[in-house]
């Protein structure tokens, strides 16, 4: 052994060569028995003294991250789905050695040998014998480096998972916490469901479709917006407590907040209201805060924040009196909230009426300085047409959306019971449609005639799992929690070259 073990230094790394692929024909195994990961070998072996050999083989397999060739020693860093482990080769004990110093970053090796430390104590496998699983025939970033282009992190997400620890921590973190989500959920009785992505008409949200055709049913289809529609229909069948996490596809702009495809969580609880939800989701949040951080106490882009319940309760309409310096409500004259819109730089359409005049101005003034979990309260009929009437407050509903860190992580309400309000609310949407409205709902027949069988009291909620994510993972972007992003298409058609 030598006491020129590398171990770590950046110092260390082959050079990146020039952005051309490697050619060449190459025999690869169909497989490779792999016993040991790299992790297990950390645990197993925590406290070794420099310079021991445990006698024990293992084999191992990853990608070749760091490489270094002094003499007759080489020395690497083999990386697998679990963490690192230092490789240690000879030129008299290690068969294809001069071939073995030649690998590439991002190579895939498996090797064999015996578990040891080198002088300066790093945890090692000898390389007693190798074998290439698969060249990188396109240059490999450094960890050291990483990628430094956003865009190229995003598109070749298959590499930066490898060089950009944090990005694999992230998704790591997003699939423990939807593991974390299901189990709170079935804990408490709801019973994990699947509904069509295929729609026969778009619902169960205001949003544009994307649109697509059959060809053997010769019919129009869209996909699902929301699952919204056909989870009530499940609860009109019998099961009372009810979720899905649902792919959902919506056609839209791109931001940091918006992805055409998303995941979100949706579930609906028969007789509650939105008070249940309210308390479901501040439990909800905080339990996942502390399984996936270990605590509720978070730092969010460098500043406090705070999960535990309970959070904050506010109506929108006293949030955006406080704002805007003066009291509004659905009741303020029309004339009088288009002019505090154009006061503070809110575009106002003339069909608006006072319920979509007072939510555009909440929206553009009061919503991104809501730091702390806070959930809005009773919003406007007119833009809520599937929440049941306020039953204390004409004009509103039972509905809140529960926003932290200036942006809405959640929407719930009172579901709307009534078949003949309903009919009413769909032809109201359908009318807006028609003016040109693209994000306004159509009549759903067959969900009308689902209410006439008869809804229990009932309240459903969506939660963001995207944004949550972005939440927890303390990441100010959705391309940052979406394994594969939407894209505008590259400037040049090389894909696969």
């Amino acid at each position: 052994m030598s006491d020129s073990d590398p171990g770590h230094d950046p110092a260390t790394t082959t050079p990146v060569d020039p952005d051309v692929a490697r050619t060449g024909d190459f025999d690869q195994p169909y497989t490779y028995s792999v016993d040991t990961r790299a992790a297990e070998l950390r645990d197993r072996y925590p406290d070794l003294e420099p310079d021991t050999e445990t006698g024990d083989v293992v084999s191992v397999a990853g990608r070749l991250m760091l490489r270094r060739v002094q003499g007759k020693l080489a020395f690497g860093t083999l990386q697998d789905s679990s963490g690192q482990v230092q490789l240690f080769a000879t030129a008299a004990g290690t068969p294809g050695f001069t071939e073995f110093g030649d690998l590439n970053l991002g190579d895939w090796i498996g090797v064999r040998g015996e578990v040891m430390t080198t002088r300066r104590g790093e945890l090692s496998v000898r390389v007693d014998e190798w074998t290439l699983l698969a060249p990188t025939r396109r240059p490999f970033p450094d960890k050291w480096h990483g990628i430094t282009d956003p865009d190229t992190r995003f598109r070749q997400r298959y590499v930066d998972l490898w060089v950009t620890p944090e990005a694999r921590r992230t998704f790591e973190l997003r699939s423990r916490m939807v593991s974390l989500l299901r189990r709170f959920l079935e804990d408490r009785g709801y019973l994990e469901v699947e509904t069509p992505v295929f729609h026969p008409i778009p619902g169960g949200a205001l949003a544009r479709p994307f649109e697509t055709h059959h060809l053997a049913l010769d019919a129009q289809l869209y996909l699902r917006i929301a699952p919204e529609l056909y989870l009530k229909r499940l609860v009109v069948g019998g099961f009372e407590r009810v979720f899905e996490i649902a792919r959902v596809f919506r056609n839209e702009g791109i931001s940091t907040r918006h992805n055409p495809e998303f995941t979100m969580l949706e579930c609906y609880e028969a007789y509650a209201d939105y008070h249940t939800h309210m308390a479901l989701t501040e439990e909800l949040v905080a339990h996942l805060a502390q399984e996936l951080c270990g605590t509720t106490s978070l730092s969010h882009g460098g500043r406090p924040l705070d999960l535990s319940a309970p959070w904050r309760r506010a109506t929108l309409a006293d949030l955006t009196s406080e704002r805007v310096g003066e009291e509004v409500s659905i009741h303020t004259p029309v004339d009088r909230l288009r002019r505090l819109c154009g006061d503070h730089g809110v575009p106002a359409d003339d069909a608006w009426g006072p319920g979509k005049l007072l939510l555009e101005l909440y929206e553009k003034t009061t919503e991104g300085d809501l730091w702390d979990p806070t959930f809005v309260t009773d919003y406007p009929e007119e833009v809520s047409p599937l929440s049941r009437r306020h039953r204390s407050e004409p004009g509103l509903v039972e509905r809140f959306e529960g926003i932290v860190v200036g942006r809405e992580l959640c929407n719930g309400f009172s579901e709307l019971t009534d078949p003949t309000v309903q009919r009413e609310r769909f032809t109201e949407q359908a009318e807006r449609r028609d003016a040109g409205d693209d994000e306004a709902m159509v009549v759903d027949r067959d969900y009308l005639r689902a209410l006439d069988y008869g809804l229990p009291p009932t309240v459903g909620l969506g939660i963001g799992i995207d944004r949550l994510v972005m939440l927890l993972a303390d990441v100010g972007s959705i391309r940052d929690v979406v394994l594969f992003p939407t894209l505008r298409p590259e400037p040049t058609d090389h894909g696969a070259d």
